[in-house]
């Protein structure tokens, strides 16, 4: 019989300590970049996100230590943004790296933010396929609908400045990609 706290396989060990160090990187970056923030907009949803993935964090390494249940459970994280997207793309400068840390700019951070969000959520996926701690396994998959969310909050302000733009399908061509797909029947049980 193992201990809950020694409860964890190799591949399991190896994707959480992913998880984490991801979250760490994300949490470093947001510090670093928190004073280069021109829109209160964006400073609100940095610290907004920053206090949460910190807490979501030590939730994680509370559970993943002990193996049991971690002493704040895992919450639900609401953005405060409603969902509206703009449609179709605009011409604008062409992206290009920067030349100097003075370039920093809102575009630029919301952007690491976006990127942070998504690449936690992929570590925190392939992690909860790989963990075979019951309690660790169920607060890395109950967190990863959190990423989503801030992914999505985030990339709904980058649209509304533009920096993140949406293209469409003409109309005629998405509605033959809804139309493509019918559904089932429902099987019959015995």
């Amino acid at each position: 019989m193992t201990s809950p706290q020694f409860n964890h396989g190799a591949h399991e060990l190896f994707d959480v300590h992913e998880v984490l160090s991801t979250t760490l990187g994300a949490l470093n970056k947001m510090t670093l970049v928190r004073d280069h923030i021109q829109d209160p907009e964006l400073l609100d949803i940095l610290d907004r996100q920053h206090a949460f993935m910190l807490q979501e964090y030590n939730t994680t390494v509370d559970c993943f230590q002990s193996g049991q249940d971690p002493a704040v459970p895992t919450k639900s994280y609401m953005m405060k943004q409603n969902n509206t997207f703009t449609f179709g793309i605009e011409p604008k400068a062409p992206s290009k790296p920067m030349q100097q840390a003075s370039e920093i700019n809102d575009e630029v951070i919301s952007g690491f933010m976006l990127g942070a969000a998504k690449s936690i959520a992929t570590a925190k996926t392939s992690a909860a396929l790989e963990t075979t701690n019951p309690v660790v396994r169920r607060v890395i998959a109950d967190s990863i609908p959190n990423c989503i969310e801030m992914a999505y909050e985030t990339s709904i302000y980058q649209n509304k400045h533009r920096y993140y733009q949406v293209p469409q399908l003409p109309v005629a061509d998405m509605q033959m990609i809804l139309q493509s797909y019918a559904s089932a029947p429902q099987a019959v049980t015995q």
